[in-house]
């Protein structure tokens, strides 16, 4: 049987999402696919293998990371829930459980993958909550920000804030919206698209910030996509301020409302 789960973390302990060990070998290797499986393997009494909607950085967290599995064994969601949780890091936890159709897949189902990025904005670092925030001591103008952020909408080329290291077979991705707007103290932005580069939000927020401290006009960015260069974009944006804040499924897949739209 297929089930989904939706799984919530803390990234900042961990290599990043993928698992670096071999398929089918559980022994802890720093991946949080890794730390899953083996805390799957041992609900189910025999080996498991995930799939997840996107692959997150080291660093990054995870609000409602989706990943299905096959079982045969014979339990029901709220033991999927709360014995895969009891053998999980105290920095990993499974939302919610459900059994999907046998064809549902967590990668390619998903229509829309969303990103929010926090930067704490003032004169002097955190010191609460410093593990979930990016820092900018420079006052920022969001406005700007997010003025110049609407350049990068539609579907587009994306060579500009693609890191060196991205396997994809190409840089066109569908960003379908992107804001910048400021909360007191923070500065948040926040990006929905079909899918992401390696890289590519904290790329994104990097050269947003330049904007934002006036060191280049709102039209930079416009600039720097159609360019397509790398190197002239601002630099990659700390990983800790990045939250991967879940996938988008349609609503026929049955998942919670938390994970289902059209995107």
């Amino acid at each position: 049987m297929r089930y989904a789960l939706g799984v919530e973390y803390d990234g900042g302990g961990f290599r990043g999402w993928q698992r670096l060990s071999e398929a089918g070998v559980l022994v802890a290797d720093g991946s949080l696919q890794t730390a899953l499986e083996i805390a799957l393997s041992r609900v189910a009494d025999a080996p498991v293998a995930t799939t997840c909607a996107g692959r997150t950085d080291a660093g990054v967290h995870g609000h409602c990371q989706v990943v299905h599995f096959d079982s045969e064994a014979c339990r029901d969601a709220r033991a999927w829930v709360l014995g895969t949780t009891a053998n999980l890091p105290p920095t990993m936890a499974v939302r919610w459980c459900v059994p999907v159709a046998a064809g549902f897949n967590a990668r390619f189902d998903a229509r829309a993958r969303r990103y929010r990025y926090r930067i704490l904005n003032r004169a002097t670092r955190p010191g609460l909550a410093r593990q979930y925030l990016g820092w900018e001591r420079v006052p920022l103008d969001a406005a700007a920000m997010h003025e110049a952020a609407q350049a990068l909408t539609g579907e587009r080329d994306f060579s500009a804030f693609r890191s060196v290291q991205c396997q994809a077979t190409h840089a066109r991705r569908n960003l379908h919206a992107v804001s910048v707007a400021r909360h007191g103290d923070e500065v948040v932005v926040a990006v929905q698209a079909n899918a992401f580069l390696h890289h590519m939000v904290r790329n994104i927020v990097g050269s947003l910030l330049m904007v934002g401290r006036g060191e280049r006009p709102v039209g930079w960015i416009g600039e720097l996509l159609a360019g397509g260069d790398r190197t002239v974009a601002g630099p990659t944006a700390p990983a800790a301020g990045l939250l991967f804040v879940g996938p988008l499924y349609p609503p026929q897949c049955g998942l919670p409302p938390e994970v289902s739209g059209d995107g």
